[in-house]
């Protein structure tokens, strides 16, 4: 399968990309090659390799969890300007709008 200039134009407009004429064509050659590495590896033999959902074991090692004394609020906020603390907490613009 061939990817045309207007494929590429609409994958671009998909992902709200704007692409010069260069670059549409850069990407076209792109993903040609991409697909056809995709055939080459349609051609290599699994029948004897078994599904895998994921190369990690499923039983991954996690630290256990335990209770430990946390930083004293003088040590976290000793670098923040005062302008950024309030009421020993780390005073934060709000990023939410209306």
């Amino acid at each position: 399968m061939a990817f045309t200039l207007e494929d590429i134009e609409h994958l671009a407009a998909l992902a709200r990309l704007k692409l010069s004429d260069e670059e549409k064509e850069m990407y076209q050659a792109q993903l040609a090659d991409i697909l056809a590495y995709f055939d080459v590896l349609q051609k290599l033999d699994t029948s004897g390799v078994p599904p895998t959902a994921s190369i990690l074991p499923k039983d991954t090692t996690l630290r256990p969890d335990a209770v430990r004394p946390s930083l004293p609020p003088e040590t976290v906020l000793a670098n923040l300007d005062e302008a950024d603390r309030e009421a020993n907490q780390y005073r934060v613009d709000a990023i939410l709008e209306g």
